[in-house]
Parts: structure tokens; sequence; C-alpha cells
């Protein structure tokens, strides 16, 4: 248990430094901003093309990988329309927000430096970007567009989703996504002072990420909440791995790294902008409320989780 507090400690302590850094004013909220923009446009797409380039693409586009994820994914994002719409009565758009914090992880800001430890940067980037992908691809855009509807703006559907297309389109880690699955397809190789430059962002991301995190929670609060929040997180936290672990158990032959990379993924807390997408639809209170309890409480399920997959063999003890 103590090598995976090694692990997870030194995830948590970087979380703790940006929370430190706001709550003594070194810094502000604006200043945060400033570096969650350079992680969202630069540093986690060179972490993608970097993913992307260094890796055969056969060993890159796992099927199986998506499948699993993206199934497991589906379902507990059902499970969360299913407890907020048919036994809980509330509306489509909260519906669809609650879909969305139990079903989305945190890959890139969370996810990745966790399983970058675990499992080493390289299959940790791998897994990140097909994450994204489904996330990005399939997730936020049914939420958006479920959520969308719920508020009966008098725009239909095809309007919603047009404009959810064309916002993801911009979206700099799928155009990263892009740019490295064209090079790898071409196999086209970056001039050595641009893989350089790649090399040097996409190392920038995981540190950076963390401390945005932590500057992120700092002044959020828990007020008559708890129902609501306590739904979200335990779906997240819990139920969307289990989920995931369920999809792999009836594959065929999956294999343990695969299966271990996943499962890092999804333990990680919902997608850090689940809060500005939860103000949108009047959810704001709970929604960031959900990522600051999800994400203190990570520190346990992750250890648990790790302990876990240790113990079961998915993970060798020389990684744990």
């Amino acid at each position: 248990m103590l090598e995976i507090l090694a692990i997870t400690t030194p995830i948590f302590l970087l979380i703790g430094t940006g929370y430190l850094a706001m709550a003594t004013r070194l810094v502000n909220r604006e200043q945060i901003q400033g570096v969650a923009t350079f992680v969202l446009y630069f540093a986690l797409p060179a972490l993608v093309i970097r993913a992307l380039t260094q890796n055969p693409l056969d060993e890159v586009l796992q099927t199986q990988y998506l499948l699993a994820y993206g199934l497991g994914s589906v379902a507990i994002f059902s499970l969360g329309l299913l407890l907020t719409l048919a036994i809980q009565h509330k509306p489509l758009s909260e519906g669809a927000m609650h879909a969305l914090g139990m079903s989305a992880s945190n890959s890139g800001f969370i996810g990745y430096p966790v399983a970058a430890m675990v499992i080493g940067s390289s299959p940790a980037a791998i897994f990140m970007a097909l994450n994204m992908m489904i996330e990005n691809l399939l997730v936020i855009p049914a939420a958006l567009i479920l959520a969308e509807a719920g508020r009966q703006s008098g725009a239909g559907i095809a309007t919603v989703a047009r404009k959810t297309f064309l916002r993801l389109v911009r979206n700099p880690v799928l155009v990263g996504i892009t740019l490295g699955l064209l090079l790898a397809v071409t196999e086209t190789p970056l001039p050595r002072p641009l893989a350089q430059v790649v090399d040097m962002l996409a190392s920038a991301a995981g540190p950076a990420a963390l401390f945005v995190i932590g500057g992120t929670l700092f002044g959020l609060r828990v007020r008559g909440m708890f129902k609501d929040v306590g739904q979200i997180v335990v779906g997240k936290l819990i139920f969307h791995p289990l989920a995931v672990l369920g999809v792999f158990l009836l594959m065929p032959q999956a294999d343990p790294g695969m299966v271990a990379g996943a499962l890092l993924f999804a333990c990680a807390p919902m997608v850090s902008i689940y809060p500005l997408l939860g103000h949108r639809y009047g959810m704001a209170g709970i929604s960031a409320a959900a990522l600051m309890v999800a994400t203190l409480a990570a520190f346990a399920t992750l250890s648990l989780g790790l302990w876990l997959m240790a113990a079961s063999g998915l993970l060798p003890t020389s990684q744990v």
C-alpha cells in the first residue's frame, strides 16, 4: 500500500500546490486560466501528436479499447439519465448534465498524469488520445444536444447538433488528434527542431494540468447539494470504472495492460470544464461542488483502484 501511496501522493500534492498558490494569492484566477489555456491549446495537443507519431498506427487505433471504454461510458451516461429522468423526474437538461458528470473523465488533466506514472508515458498518451476521441466526439456532444433540447429554446436538434459540431472542430485536442493521425498515416516525420518543441510541450502537460486543477478547486463550496453531488461522484468514481471493467470482461483475451489503462482513466474525476457546462444549464453550484468532491475523493478511490489492480494481476508489482 505504501508503494501505491507513493504514486498517488505526488499527484495530489501537485493539485494541492495549485490550491495553495490560489489561497495565498501567489496567483489569481486569470493567471490560473492562462496556465489552463497553455495546457489545453499547446501542451495536450503536443502530447497527443507525440503519442500518435512515436508508435505504429496499428498500436494506436486499438478498437478493443475504443469499444470497451466507449460502451462503458455510454452505459453510465444512460444510467445517469435514467436516475434523473425516470426516478427523480428532473428536467432533461439537468439529467444530461448529471449523465455527463458521471461518464466523462478528466483524461488530460488527471487521468494522463496518473496513468503515466503507473504504466508509462507512451501508452498513457495513446490511451488519453483514444479517451478524448470518445469524450469529445460521443459523450460531450450527446450531453450538450440533450441539454439544449431540454431547454426548449426553439432551436431544433439539427441546429444544436450543427453548432456542437462547429465547436468540436475547433477543439485544440481534436486538432492535435487529426494532425497526429495524418502524420502517422502518411508516415511523415516531424523535422527535428519541431519534434523537440513538441516533446518539450508534451512533457509540461502533466504537472501544469495538475496545478490548474488545484487552482480551479479553490473557492468551490458544497452547500445543500449532497444528494445530487453524491450521485454524480459515486457514478463517476465507482460505477464508471466498474462499467468499463464489465465490458472488458465480456471480451475475449483482453490485454491486462489495456484494461489497467482504461480503469486508471475511468477512475479519474469528471472533465474540468464540467462547471462551465453546468452553468449554462442552471447547474453551476452542483457541477462545481461535484468536481471538488470527486477530485478530493479520487485520492482514496485511485489508491484503492491501484491496489485492487495490483492484487488481481492487472499491474505488475514493480509498477506499484
